[in-house]
């Protein structure tokens, strides 16, 4: 049994009988940076409730271009939609902060969900969030200047680590970012002039996170400000 103390902050506030019910069907899966799981056109087989870490579902084109769809750490899970209906995946899942999640069969979720009103109350919170920032994302990508649209993606990040300390690369920041290297170095270095960041081999510090909010696009939102009411 998953001792329900390692569940994430979306599922940390069911019940006594609602977190004895679920708890036992899950299980810690553990990931690297770097790792990678689901294709698109899988089935969804398995949804993840991240414990810590973070996890990007990145949109995969036939040319091998990619972008980040969304981002999920603590606050919410993988596989949106199969708590609901047998779904299938249309992104990649991609590691970019080592941690833990809770695995639990899609099928056994919907049947749980389907007892019990408050694991389906917080599981359609979580997606009624991510609504509001997919929502966001597609006027965001066509109108914002890449160097908003970089700090609104470290905000996300920031919020979702531990510490103001990043390792990631030009090149993987380009794949979640959906541009060029060359965009992301010319960001990257408008926000250090600011002096919301410093970068340098990979490593990027947040250094001042309220000149970070400034410089980013009005598409941010907090993982606690998205997330739908509960109640």
């Amino acid at each position: 049994m998953t001792n329900s103390t390692q569940v994430d902050l979306l599922l940390s506030g069911l019940g006594k009988e609602d977190a004895d019910a679920l708890y036992p069907f899950m299980s810690t899966f553990n990931f690297e940076e770097g790792d990678e799981f689901g294709h698109a056109g899988d089935d969804v087989s398995h949804l993840y409730f991240v414990n810590h870490g973070i996890i990007s579902a990145v949109s995969m084109m036939k040319d091998g271009e990619s972008a980040e769809a969304y981002m999920v750490g603590s606050e919410g899970f993988t596989g949106v939609t199969a708590w609901q209906v047998p779904s299938k995946t249309s992104v990649r899942f991609y590691c970019h902060l080592a941690g833990s999640a809770l695995r639990i069969k899609a099928s056994k979720l919907r049947e749980l969900a389907s007892d019990s009103a408050p694991l389906r109350t917080a599981l359609a919170g979580y997606d009624a969030a991510l609504q509001v920032e997919l929502e966001k994302s597609a006027p965001c990508n066509a109108l914002h200047p890449a160097a908003q649209r970089f700090a609104k993606w470290l905000l996300r990040a920031h919020d979702r680590a531990n510490g103001d300390i990043l390792f990631m690369t030009q090149d993987f920041l380009a794949k979640m970012l959906g541009v060029q290297r060359s965009t992301v170095n010319e960001s990257a270095q408008t926000l250090a002039r600011a002096g919301a960041i410093s970068y340098s081999r990979g490593r990027v510090q947040i250094r001042d996170r309220t000149t970070l909010l400034a410089c980013a696009c009005e598409c941010y939102l907090a993982p606690e400000a998205a997330r739908a009411p509960s109640g």
